[in-house]
């Protein structure tokens, strides 16, 4: 096993809680992390932060993590950047609306630490 060089994780989650854990996880693993807590800044911090993987819960207020995915897709810059979608809600057709919107792997809440990390390690 090589060493894992340190990445560049944004991640967008109202929850202090779930953020705090979400970070914390991120950086005991050696990543750099960025916390954005309100979706309606997390495109503007993307683009300044230029993540390696953006991490960002699907039910934010102001704008929904579906709406986030769409507009990182759209954006030239952050298009090829991989997207974790957090949810608690993972009901039947939520898989495919998340898909859908362009991320490439989700996670439902509450995680488990080691599905998590496999996620984060899978898409890094």
């Amino acid at each position: 096993m090589g060493e894992t060089v340190a990445k560049r994780v944004l991640v967008v989650e109202d929850n202090e809680l779930n953020l705090k854990l979400f970070c914390d996880l991120l950086r005991a693993h050696g990543h750099e992390t960025a916390a954005v807590r309100d979706g309606r800044e997390a495109f503007e911090q993307a683009r300044a932060f230029a993540p390696d993987l953006i991490i960002t819960d699907i039910q934010l207020p102001h704008v929904t993590g579906l709406d986030l995915i769409a507009s990182f897709r759209a954006d030239e810059a952050l298009a090829a950047v991989p997207v974790m979608a957090v949810t608690a809600y993972a009901g039947l057709g939520d898989e495919e609306r998340i898909r859908a919107a362009g991320a490439n792997a989700y996670v439902s809440k509450p995680i488990s630490v080691l599905r998590f990390m496999e996620v984060v390690n899978g898409l890094l």
